[in-house]
């Protein structure tokens, strides 16, 4: 596998170890349903993880995004994080939180996910 000083500058890509998991779905196809914001792929930079709260089966996460970033993380606005569609809840200045529900936590890399680390954020292109 190779990455460019692009890719390695806006992703996670860095913080990689042998065994790393992470999110994939196929492409998706002409004529088939949208179940949430379109996803492209290319990441727009890092948020990180600055603290998470469990709400009965579901986690709270609260990020931490560059300042160039906020004018386009908007309250129940979109975003993908580790290439996954999640809803904006709230935005105070360059921080933001989104709610993770169980079935989501069980199937993506979010079930492992902790205070501390950097994920790929993707800007809602409609936004």
């Amino acid at each position: 596998v190779e990455a460019w000083e692009e890719t390695l500058r806006l992703t996670n890509l860095t913080y990689w170890k042998e065994g790393t998991f992470v999110n994939l779905e196929r492409s998706l196809r002409f004529g088939a349903e949208v179940g949430g914001h379109f996803v492209s792929g290319h990441v727009d930079g890092l948020a990180e993880i600055i603290n998470q709260k469990s709400e009965g089966d579901a986690v709270r996460f609260f990020l931490k995004v560059p300042t160039r970033i906020t004018p386009f993380i908007v309250n129940k606005g979109s975003v993908a994080l580790n290439g996954t569609s999640l809803t904006v809840n709230c935005v105070e200045n360059n921080i933001f939180d989104v709610l993770i529900i169980r079935h989501t936590l069980e199937v993506t890399t979010w079930g492992q996910a902790k205070v501390g680390d950097h994920v790929n954020l993707e800007i809602d292109q409609l936004a």
